[in-house]
């Protein structure tokens, strides 16, 4: 039973997590990497071994990864990007069939959180606040705009009056308007949630979002204090839900109103955080889906862990592509 990480990229962090918990738990399971260009990936590099990929978007990108994972004796698949998830969400029961589990929520949940118009709906139905949406012909400034199935902080823009807005901008129908939430009185923060197969919450790590750099943070702590309290009356059960949910939200400051921002059901950038703060994700997945064990609410994760990223190396001997 071996483990791939999807689209690996730069995910060192997250391909060494799972490294050390199978060791632990399951020493003959080897944990694989696979990306479009994987001789460029340092997290490939790192991983037991590392496969070629077709582009998600390419048709036989199904069947490539599950004769992959037949070749190869792979029971669990982590996605790690917004692209896949569909995709992946679709074939689930496909490769379940072959024993294979796909780690992502029901296609109706996926669908609602790649399109972030159905997002803000989702938020309502679970009883989180979000902001104010504006219809492009009646805007309030100042205002935020970004794509409905943006990532990465992607063609992102902010407009403090009606001249600063390109026709292109206005007119384009996949360009979400909001309001701007002022940085100054509101705290942005992270939060990885852990849903077992039953679709219930085992566990919520808030990160407080200090620096980013090209949408991913770069600084972050831990806090457990208004953001956990208001998301675990909430969300302790979430239909379709499972493995690792990340969710964006701002607080104010003086904890009066909290604003739910989008959902990504994958591994988030940041979640090395929690996993050195004590919320073993990878640890869980292999309990649950390769190992049967059924697990229980984890609330004993360090609280005020400070995370300071830098830049590291993987070096590849006899580079010969």
């Amino acid at each position: 039973m071996n483990i791939l990480i999807l689209s690996a990229g730069r995910r060192v962090s997250l391909v060494r997590d799972f490294q050390r918990d199978a060791r632990q738990l399951l020493p003959n399971t080897h944990v694989f990497a696979a990306d479009l260009k994987p001789h460029l990936s340092a997290a490939c590099q790192v991983a037991d071994r590392h496969f070629v990929l077709p582009s998600v978007r390419s048709a036989e990108y199904p069947q490539a990864l599950l004769a992959l994972c037949l070749a190869e004796n792979i029971s669990l698949v982590v996605p790690t990007i917004d692209t896949e998830l569909l995709v992946l969400a679709n074939h689930k029961a496909e490769f379940l069939q072959q024993g294979i589990h796909l780690v992502i929520s029901d296609e109706a949940l996926v669908k609602r959180c790649r399109d972030k118009r159905l997002t803000i709906d989702l938020f309502n139905e679970i009883g989180i606040d979000s902001p104010q949406m504006y219809q492009a012909n009646a805007l309030s400034f100042p205002c935020f705009a970004k794509p409905i199935d943006g990532s990465c902080s992607q063609n992102i823009h902010t407009f403090y009056q009606a001249e600063q807005i390109s026709a292109s901008v206005l007119e384009d129908p996949k360009m979400l308007f909001m309001e701007l939430i002022p940085k100054e009185d509101y705290q942005e923060y992270t939060v990885d949630l852990y849903y077992d197969r039953q679709h219930q919450l085992k566990c919520v790590v808030p990160r407080r979002r200090i620096e980013i750099r090209g949408g991913e943070v770069s600084k972050g702590v831990t806090v457990k204090g208004a953001v956990y309290q208001y998301l675990t009356q909430r969300l302790a059960t979430w239909q379709g839900a499972v493995g690792c949910i990340t969710l964006q939200l701002f607080k104010k400051n003086d904890e009066s109103r909290f604003l739910g921002i989008e959902v990504n059901p994958r591994f988030g950038g940041g979640y090395p955080l929690s996993y050195l703060a004590g919320a073993t994700f990878p640890k869980w997945l292999i309990q649950e889906y390769l190992l049967g064990q059924e697990l229980t609410y984890c609330q004993d994760w360090e609280d005020r862990l400070l995370m300071l990223r830098y830049d590291d190396e993987v070096l590849v001997h006899g580079f010969n592509h």
